[in-house]
């Protein structure tokens, strides 16, 4: 996959979201703190389904991940790892991407659609952005917007197709492009 200068950007942001501690590395640790923020943000215990599902995905993405990226094998994967990983074809089509994702992203809604309606809506989109990748209310509540249907409602496949659009998409015009709130 070719890294353009608009992708490179977008996965510089998206890396950022992994390393909520700043130190320049995403590792295991930060995909399970972000677990546990986002089962707690949204009142569910350790061993409830819901949250067990959710942090078994969590801890299967960095797997994943750590080993398509982590090539030196020192437990952490650094920005330049990260982007290496997307370049030597981690994602390779959409197709590719929806089998690996689909998923994670069906634990996540059974975590954060409250209701269990397939939507989220505004309160809940906020929250588990803030828990999960320590997006700003702001940013979150914007993408929400623009992605939400009229009655302000986000669908799970909206949201696939948002972050489709988001690894995939070189149009800056595409809201899923904006997924992550500004590329700076």
């Amino acid at each position: 996959m070719e890294i353009t200068a608009f992708l490179d950007r977008k996965l510089a942001r998206r890396f950022r979201t992994y390393d909520i501690d700043g130190d320049g590395f995403i590792e295991r640790e930060d995909f399970t703190q972000a677990g546990e923020r986002t089962t707690k943000a949204f009142g569910l215990a350790a061993d409830d389904p819901k949250a067990v599902r959710f942090h078994d995905m969590l801890i299967g993405l960095w797997e994943h991940l750590a080993s398509a990226a982590d090539l030196d094998r020192d437990g952490r994967i650094s920005v330049e790892e990260y982007k290496n990983a997307f370049a030597n074809g981690l994602l390779e089509t959409p197709e590719s991407f929806d089998e690996g994702y689909v998923p994670f992203l069906d634990a996540l809604m059974s975590v954060a659609d409250e209701d269990d309606d397939g939507k989220l809506t505004l309160e809940e989109h906020v929250k588990w952005t803030g828990a999960l990748m320590d997006l700003s209310e702001r940013d979150a509540r914007g993408i929400h917007d623009l992605l939400s249907d009229e009655d302000g409602l986000l669908s799970t496949q909206a949201l696939l197709a948002a972050i489709r659009e988001f690894y995939f998409s070189e149009d800056p015009a595409e809201a899923g492009n904006w997924l992550l709130g500004s590329l700076d």
